[in-house]
């Protein structure tokens, strides 16, 4: 994993873009070069300057194949049929919007047979690219070899995280050195027996990073001077907290204590951070306003003729540092859907959506009106989740430091939402946190492009809706 503006990206993946890029980049100056080889005025004669179309081109390809979940981290693998489906649609798609960008900006169009030339380049310079790709990081030699202290119940998750949904290594679990006597919870053949140093093992299972699972470290339960003598010696040293928010995007609650999130980086604000983090906001909504007008009109008439007013739906949620305010979203149940007064989370086949209500919830149209709520500064365009008081009081007193998510503003779309399933139960609610924990500890411009970008996956794919 590599650690790019606080955020942790697959080094496999980050390989991925930066060569895609490349192949990208390179396309336009080839394809016009061929176009025009022998030409008398010359390539930059003949079409004047690559530089600023082979930008746009670029950005405009890798921002849809993110879309499309060509670049989503951990991501579930399809079929070969399901993934090249996606890869053809991003290619579609891009030369769609391509056409669309030549029209309104005729500075940057480039002629049909040298952009013809170089989009074919481009696709099949992207499908090569992928293909070494997914040959090449199957490989085990290329994984890290890991080394963990401790076999408790909490170390046994570094064992299960060690192969991915397809079986495919994500590193080596080499095995476990116990510490103390405590239950053993990884497979007995990993268990290596504590004799020497910890650094003489590490070096004859050539260890590239050492795991710190034990709970108790102190009276002799954590040997620091050998563990410094392995970070001496170039091996990595990691805590199990630290762990688990790299591989898995969550911090989790279960290996989580308040010393690690007090002396940890991240959960940090600053005047500069807001005011970029607002303007991110208010362009975003402004640009999904003006191009979403024409879907919410529609769909105001549609709510309009099934079942009356009221379109909108006010409800009030818990907001940044538990203020509460009313957010905004297009009606998509019956008006009588909590007659009885009591908050309900939504089901599968909930039969209180109504029929324009089913479609519009699973395209997300229903979310679109909270582009007010972000403009008048009570959400941001990406957060946590906004929930109900009644939801708040009940989870903050079931799992700990739920409150916690309420330190930033929340927002339309979010890490946990591209990461997880609609959440309906309380266990849901634990792992959507341990989500929104990581991203209250890292939240970065970059990374709420990220989630941006993947979000688009969500509409596409309908993924978490009900």
């Amino acid at each position: 994993m590599i650690r790019l503006f606080k955020h942790y990206v697959p080094l496999p993946l980050l390989l991925l873009v930066i060569t895609e890029a490349v192949v990208l980049f390179s396309s336009m100056y080839v394809g016009t070069a061929l176009r025009f080889l022998g030409d008398r005025y010359g390539v930059f004669g003949s079409v004047g300057p690559i530089l600023p179309r082979a930008l746009v081109f670029t950005f405009v390809m890798l921002g849809i194949m993110t879309a499309f979940g060509l670049h989503q981290r951990d991501a579930k693998q399809e079929d070969t049929w399901g993934y090249s489906v996606r890869f053809l649609s991003s290619f579609t798609v891009g030369l769609l919007v391509m056409l669309v960008i030549f029209y309104a900006f005729p500075n940057l169009y480039l002629g049909r047979g040298a952009f013809g030339l170089a989009f074919l380049i481009a696709f099949v310079g992207a499908a090569v690219t992928r293909l070494i790709y997914i040959r090449l990081f199957k490989l085990d030699a290329l994984n890290r070899r890991i080394l963990l202290l401790g076999m408790g119940s909490r170390s046994s998750k570094v064992e299960m995280l060690e192969r991915d949904e397809n079986g495919q290594r994500k590193f080596n679990f080499v095995g476990c050195l116990p510490l103390t006597n405590a239950e053993c919870c990884v497979t007995k053949t990993k268990v290596f027996q504590y004799q020497g140093s910890i650094i003489s093992i590490a070096k004859k299972h050539r260890i590239d990073e050492i795991v710190v699972g034990v709970r108790e470290r102190r009276n002799g339960g954590l040997p620091a001077d050998q563990l410094l003598e392995c970070k001496l010696a170039g091996i990595d040293i990691i805590d199990l907290p630290s762990f688990f928010e790299r591989e898995t995007g969550q911090i989790q609650l279960e290996s989580l204590n308040p010393s690690w999130m007090i002396f940890s980086d991240g959960f940090s604000h600053g005047s500069v951070k807001d005011v970029m983090k607002r303007m991110f906001d208010i362009t975003a909504s402004t640009l999904l306003l003006l191009i979403t007008l024409p879907i919410m009109f529609i769909t105001t008439m549609l709510i309009w003729l099934e079942s009356g007013s009221p379109i909108l739906y006010r409800q009030e949620r818990v907001g940044e540092y538990g203020r509460s305010f009313n957010v905004l979203k297009f009606r998509s149940m019956r008006v009588d859907a909590e007659r009885d007064g009591v908050p309900q989370w939504a089901k599968k086949q909930d039969d209180r959506v109504t029929r324009i209500g089913r479609v519009i919830r699973k395209m997300r149209i229903d979310e679109l009106p909270q582009v007010f709520n972000v403009l008048r500064g009570d959400m941001s365009f990406v957060g946590p989740r906004p929930e109900r008081p009644y939801f708040v009081n009940e989870l903050t007193n079931q799992i700990p430091y739920y409150p916690s998510r309420h330190t930033v503003k929340p927002g339309i779309t979010g890490w946990a939402q591209i990461r997880y399933s609609y959440g309906a139960t309380t266990e849901d609610a634990v792992q959507k946190l341990q989500y929104d924990l990581y991203y209250v500890k890292n939240h970065s411009l970059f990374l709420d492009l990220v989630i941006l970008l993947q979000t688009a996956q969500v509409i596409l794919f309908g993924k978490g809706a009900r």
